[in-house]
């Protein structure tokens, strides 16, 4: 029997330092189109997190609608385009490197500390993560939101599988309202919507897609 073909996430630094150290963006420089929707959801001056946000492009639009964000990725390569992207529209982004087990998620402060919690998280396609790490993932996001903050996700779902014009090959990595309802059982879902799109987002997306999005807030 031959082995199981390799994960194009096994090595997630190397993946995707290739894909996005090309000269083009990956996936454009404008702002996923949910993300743009819901994005009205945060007021400008809060601070917002931007989950592995490669090249930047929307980490940089959140900003220049005034709010403060941080963003991270595994990929120097695509946060060499992030800062460029950043500087070239005159906007600050607070940019680190490093995956989601590595990144410094925060909690709920103890009496007197900081709270360095987030207003927002902002997951746009984050779907290179197999469901244990989903699961961690997934519970990080809400622990990182303070009350009354407000989590902007969207993702790709299995008929994606027919469509073929984005997203992982992986039944496994897709999303399903079930799943999503689930996963973010502690919070109250606003807006879950699943549907289909055109969708132009560089070379990485593009055509009729498969899709799903979720607002939620935490109570």
């Amino acid at each position: 029997m031959s082995p199981p073909p390799t994960s194009p996430y096994a090595d997630a630094a190397t993946t995707w330092n290739e894909r996005y150290g090309r000269s083009d963006y990956h996936f454009g420089t404008e702002p996923n189109a949910w993300l743009a929707r819901h994005a009205s959801v945060w007021s400008p001056g809060q601070r917002v997190l931007c989950v592995a946000d490669g090249e930047g492009r929307n980490s940089v639009w959140l900003a220049q609608r005034g709010l403060q964000v941080e963003a991270f990725d595994v990929a120097e390569a695509g946060l060499a385009k992030a800062r460029r992207l950043a500087a070239e529209r005159g906007v600050s982004v607070d940019l680190v490197q490093a995956d989601v087990d590595g990144y410094a998620w925060p909690d709920a402060p103890t009496a007197g500390a900081e709270d360095r919690r987030f207003d927002g998280v902002a997951a746009i396609f984050v779907q290179f993560a197999h469901p244990a790490l989903r699961a961690r993932m997934f519970e990080r996001f809400v622990r990182a939101l303070r009350p009354g903050g407000r989590l902007v996700l969207q993702g790709y779902t299995p008929k994606q599988l027919e469509n073929r014009t984005g997203g992982p090959p992986q039944v496994e990595h897709l999303y399903t309202e079930p799943m999503l309802r689930a996963a973010f059982a502690a919070l109250d879902i606003e807006v879950l919507e699943d549907y289909e799109a055109e969708i132009t987002e560089g070379a990485g997306h593009r055509g009729r897609s498969a899709l799903i999005g979720l607002v939620g807030r935490k109570p």
